[in-house]
């Protein structure tokens, strides 16, 4: 019988690589915690027409890229392909939004039928971020501040470079998508074949094109800046100025217009290079008009969303994972002989004692050689031993496993207390 494999695309996590998600993920929870941001949770799947309404009908992710069926009902569903249209949908529905602030994170899977590729995945894994209610530059300034100390507290400062722009608003893209047309149809035969595709439909999206040919035809284009109405223009500036006084690096990227169309004003990207083609791993900007577009009451909002299998692939590429995060088990408890409860209740006892501790018990039976083999093999720093003649007295063995110290023999009071006391040092 042939055996049911993953699908292609869709990766397993297993055990070995959970500790460096779990270890990205809680630093990442805890910054977002720091700066007062909320958890929301919200279905994989939608209505289809949310996101063709929301991301527009003529992108690449509507029209080749979204897993979209029809249910049993013969309603049109989709998994979702990115995080902002169903926090907005869910919050919209809740009544969260109008007249309110609000500042939320998520995180979960995302779905895009792409050509799977390192970095790249049909089920990948993001964090969002999303803040309602705030229309000032300030927020933005905040948002990519956040970022930067997630950055930092990971030790990927100096391995990622901020990129921002200004995609202005509605009407003077319009009056820039006029001319850009113009020019563009002037060099079609010179463009590449998706581009040549995006001329009437979405000729922004040809700015942030990656055939080189294409970009060098781009250097006589229109500039979008030419175009900016003044509250755009005033509006990056507060921004610029915000970051400057913050010390944040960043580069203005003029070809910068994300793929998504609910974006306007600020937008802005964090690229690495040392993930190949898919270098960037954050990316977001305002959607001031994505509420009213869904039917809600006009609100500004502004977000953002990272890549997580990137952001792994990029810590393990710098080598910025810490060593204590490979070990799962601080102390493996082994009984000598047939003392299987006392180990149990052993393990109970210190885990009640020093909750912080990861402790394992030995199950399985085995002769004390093998289980002192399975101790070992945990990762784990310590071995507490059962020795039926000292249990008597309370007494169990201490063997480091990891440092070059003699074993000593201990009561589990005198164990308990020389650990909290960091006499015996775990970490």
């Amino acid at each position: 019988m042939k055996k049911i494999q993953s699908i292609r695309g869709m990766n397993d996590l297993l055990p070995v690589d959970s500790p460096r998600w779990q270890y990205l993920e809680s630093s990442v929870s805890s910054i977002l915690t720091s700066y007062c941001f909320k958890e929301i949770r919200f279905p994989l799947l939608e209505s289809t027409d949310l996101f063709k309404r929301t991301i527009g009908e003529i992108t690449d992710i509507v029209e080749k890229e979204m897993y979209t069926f029809d249910d049993r009902n013969g309603d049109s569903l989709t998994l979702r392909p990115e995080g902002t249209a169903g926090c907005v949908r869910a919050c919209q529905q809740s009544g969260l939004i109008f007249n309110q602030t609000q500042r939320l994170w998520y995180q979960g899977p995302m779905f895009r039928h792409e050509r799977p590729q390192k970095g790249r995945l049909r089920q990948f894994q993001q964090i969002g971020v999303e803040v309602f209610g705030l229309n000032g530059p300030d927020i933005d300034a905040e948002l990519i501040q956040l970022v930067s100390e997630i950055w930092s507290s990971l030790g990927l400062t100096d391995h990622l470079s901020l990129q921002i722009n200004t995609l202005g608003s509605i009407e003077s893209r319009n009056r820039y998508r006029k001319d850009l047309i113009a020019y563009l149809d002037e060099k079609k035969h010179d463009l590449d074949e998706d581009s040549q595709r995006r001329i009437h439909t979405n000729p922004m999206r040809i700015l942030d094109s990656k055939d080189s040919d294409t970009q060098k035809l781009l250097n006589s284009s229109p500039d979008f800046h030419d175009y900016l109405d003044e509250e755009s223009r005033e509006h990056f500036e507060h921004l610029c100025n915000f970051l400057d006084k913050l010390d944040i690096a960043y580069h203005i990227n003029k070809r910068l217009v994300r793929g998504l169309d609910y974006y306007g004003k600020t937008v802005f990207e964090w690229v690495t290079t040392m993930l190949g083609a898919q270098g960037t791993v954050c990316a977001g900007g305002r959607y001031d008009k994505l509420v009213e577009q869904m039917g809600g009451k006009s609100t500004p909002a502004v977000g953002l969303a990272m890549g997580v299998e990137r952001l792994i692939l990029l810590l393990d590429e710098a080598s910025l994972f810490p060593d204590s995060i490979e070990s799962q088990v601080d102390v493996y408890v082994i009984a000598d002989g047939d003392m299987t409860t006392k180990s149990i209740e052993l393990g109970s006892y210190i885990r009640n004692s020093c909750p912080f501790l990861r402790l394992q018990s030995h199950c399985g039976g085995g002769s004390l050689k093998n289980k002192m083999k399975k101790a070992d093999k945990s990762g784990a720093r310590l071995a507490l031993i059962i020795d039926e003649n000292e249990f008597i007295k309370d007494n169990i063995t201490v063997k480091y496993l990891r440092q070059d110290q003699p074993q000593i023999i201990v009561n589990k009071e005198e164990f308990v207390n020389l650990v909290n006391n960091k006499v015996i040092k775990i970490n």
